[in-house]
């Protein structure tokens, strides 16, 4: 059985770990919308990370969604690979097993290659003493991890990049979701990012709120939304990685995988 957990949103990553039974937590740490440096639940990193392991809690943290290091434009890209190396930084001092991120995107009129270079400018100058791990995205214009084929442009332009000696790898966050809302067809879909990104090392289970293909980043409980609840399964056994539920209730999510997985 993989381990299952919950997405904080409110700061109080082991209320909500305790309230959901997860084995594994997903927080931000800070205003998941802001620009400002990380700040720890509770004020202080060490004492976090031991209530955490305590717990027995695998920790994941998100990092915040305005973060773009594939922008042409300097201030949004530098501002976004400061605040990376930060979150990066602060999510190794909480014990975390990675941070997520999103593949960001460019803006129209500037060559998609320009984001996908800026990509790996980023991946090179940036320290990761845990793994990095790219989120796939619902919708948008000239997004760098919307859809199979962005992601494997993507992976052409970071693949090669060491790791090791003390540099955690770049990964990949599959969110169901996301790629439901981008147009990917989720059966097969594991063995399709794996063939781009060789891994998957954390998915997101929700449903969509909406339609294949809409573009819309809605979420919806497991037995509720629009992709049928026995292809996540199969999604989520496929993977064999730890799972995270952003959904509206994840405690009734979580309880549903463990007793239909």
């Amino acid at each position: 059985m993989v381990a299952i957990g919950a997405h904080d949103r409110g700061g109080e990553p082991l209320a909500v770990a305790r309230a959901t039974g997860s084995e594994v937590i997903q927080f931000f740490l800070g205003d998941p919308q802001g620009w400002d440096p990380p700040v720890f639940p509770g004020g202080d990193a060490d004492k976090l990370r031991a209530a955490l392991s305590e717990a027995s809690l695998e920790v994941y943290i998100h990092a915040p969604y305005g973060i773009n290091v594939a922008s042409a434009n300097n201030r949004i890209r530098i501002p976004s690979r400061k605040l990376l190396s930060q979150q990066l930084a602060a999510a190794a001092a909480v014990g975390a097993r990675g941070l997520i991120v999103h593949g960001g995107y460019i803006t129209g009129g500037v060559d998609e290659n320009e984001g996908y270079a800026n990509w790996r400018k980023a991946v090179e100058r940036i320290e990761r003493p845990i793994p990095l791990l790219i989120e796939n995205t619902a919708g948008g214009d000239h997004a760098m991890a919307r859809g199979l084929p962005a992601l494997q442009r993507l992976w052409d332009a970071i693949g090669d990049l060491p790791e090791g000696d003390g540099t955690g790898p770049v990964g990949f966050c599959l969110d169901t979701c996301h790629a439901y809302a981008s147009g990917e067809d989720l059966a097969g879909i594991v063995d399709r990012v794996k063939a781009v990104t060789g891994r998957i090392d954390l998915v997101h289970c929700n449903n969509s709120r909406d339609e294949f293909g809409s573009g819309r980043d809605r979420h919806a409980a497991i037995e509720s939304g629009t992709i049928d609840p026995e292809v996540l399964l199969d999604v989520v056994r496929a993977a064999a990685a730890p799972v995270v539920s952003e959904t509206p209730d994840p405690g009734a999510d979580i309880t549903w995988l463990r007793d239909h997985l």
